[in-house]
Parts: structure tokens; sequence; C-alpha cells
């Protein structure tokens, strides 16, 4: 298993130093998620070859290793003009976890849940197109449904991502989002089983109680989807549940966090989630064991 962190919190940090930081954080493995300078959200990649061989130098130094690549693309949005430009800046992140030497890349659906049917179809038409890529360079694509894709549910992305029908790809159960995705962690668990090869961590309110009153937006009625990626004990995820589920389930994948509440407080929260993850693993009644780059 490896412990990843998401440093999206620290991504004011250089790239060239941000292997040395999350060293000293106590983390081995880094999920690699969007940086202005090297992929940023929705944006072709910034980083030429030269920059991934000075990143890759620096995470040997360091130690650590980087367990995925996250970008996110309009690469299911129903706007034709940007999929075709989504699939372009895919390719070329695709060739950058390659020179890394990163045999994992994880994502969203993306799209628009009001535009669903169209959505659906310019996801399938990128996938068609770019499935090749990855089973070509030997990465693993690893996809999570996300509040406001055009596919918001766990087990209906269960369901989907099974059906692309490629040992290439698999599903990734993000903590914070579980109350968007059905509310129900060991369902969506059961019905993934092998495919479920990540997860995220980080915690969130339930924005359906209180009447739906946890958050309230004004004007009433707009459609707006909230929710958070607070530290574990925070909100109102049952990590219980959700670890037990992972045992359960024979679980030996990425496990990451991925806060992004607390800029202010950013190393207090890192290392708490750090231990606290590992706190719950320990528990297993055969505790990980925990890979190194």
């Amino acid at each position: 298993m490896k412990l990843a962190l998401d440093p999206y919190m620290f991504r004011a940090a250089p790239l060239l130093e941000l292997p040395a930081l999350v060293a000293e954080l106590g983390y081995e493995w880094i999920e690699l998620s969007p940086r202005d300078d090297f992929i940023p959200f929705f944006n072709h990649p910034r980083v030429d070859d030269a920059g991934v061989a000075a990143f890759r130098k620096e995470l040997s130094a360091a130690g650590i290793g980087v367990s995925s690549v996250l970008p996110l693309f309009t690469w299911s949005g129903p706007d034709e003009d940007e999929r075709q430009a989504a699939v372009r800046y895919w390719k070329r992140a695709i060739q950058i976890a390659s020179d890394l030497g990163v045999d994992t890349m994880n994502s969203e659906f993306n799209g628009n849940p009001r535009e669903a049917a169209v959505c659906e179809r310019r996801f399938w038409k990128s996938m068609e197109e770019l499935l090749p890529v990855f089973e070509k360079e030997g990465i693993r694509l690893v996809l999570e449904p996300h509040p406001d894709d055009w596919e918001e549910d766990g087990k209906r992305a269960v369901d989907l991502i099974r059906g692309i029908n490629s040992p290439n790809v698999s599903f990734l159960y993000c903590a914070p989002h579980t109350f968007h995705q059905g509310n129900d962690c060991d369902g969506i668990m059961d019905r993934a089983g092998d495919l479920l090869t990540m997860v995220h961590v980080a915690d969130a309110y339930d924005h359906t109680a209180s009447s739906g009153l946890r958050y309230i937006v004004n004007p009433p009625g707009s459609q707006v989807t909230v929710h958070q990626h607070l530290d574990i004990g925070q909100g109102e995820v049952d990590f219980d549940q959700f670890f037990r589920g992972l045992e359960r389930i024979g679980f030996d994948g990425i496990v990451t966090s991925c806060v992004f509440a607390w800029e202010d407080r950013a190393r207090e929260s890192t290392t708490y989630m750090r231990d606290t993850i590992r706190s719950y693993l320990d528990k297993w009644s055969t505790p990980p064991t925990f890979v190194s780059p």
C-alpha cells in the first residue's frame, strides 16, 4: 500500500523543492495534482522535458515517489472543440507521467450533470482516443465521480468503469464526496471490489442533513454543488466504516491524504492526517505493508 499526499495546500512551494518538503512532512509518495507550473487546471501542461527530468532528479534525491499524476481536463464537456483540446492535453500529460516513471494517473469524469447524455457521448469518444495511449504506455487510469460531474453516483460510476472493459481503468473512492455519490460507502466499495484501487481521504459535512440546510445558498434554488476536504473528525464521514470497508474488500492500493481547507495550518493538518490514517490502518487484523519508492 502507498500512503500519499496531495500537496495542493503547498502549491506555492517551487516545484523542485516539493519532494524535500513532502519528505519533511513524513510522506514517501506524492499524488501530483494540478499546479500552474506543471499541469494546470484545464489547460495544456506547462512543464518541458528538461523540467520533468529536473523534477525526477529531486524526487530521487529526497527518496520520494509519485504515486499518481492527477490532471483535470474538459474531456467530456458538451463543447466538442474543448473536448478535442482536452484530448491533446491528456496525451502530453500521459507522456509526462511516463517520463517520470509513473504507472498511475487519476482524474474525474468532468462534464455537466445537466447535460449528462451529451457529456457521456463525449466521454466515450475521448476514451476511444485515449485508452490506446494509456495501454501503450502501461499507465493505469483511475476515475472518480466528482460532485457536479456528468456522473456523480458511486455505484453507477463503478458500473460505467466496468463497462470500459479494460484492465487499465479502475475506480477511486473519494471519502469527502461520500454524500454526493449516494452515501453508501459499504455498497459502493462492495460493488467495486478489486476495481477499487485508490482512495482519497478527507472529511466533509452531509449536505443533505438538517433538511438540506447544512449549507444555505442564496437565492434559494441556485444551481451550486458544495462540499469540503476537511481533516478527519471535522465532518460527518464515518471513517470507521470507511476503513473497515477497505479491509473487508482486501484493498491494497493508493491512499491519498487530500485536505484542502487549511492552508493557514497546512503543516499541522498534513501531519495529523498522516498519523490518523496510519492509526486506522494499524487496526486492521493484518496491518498493511507500506511500499517505499
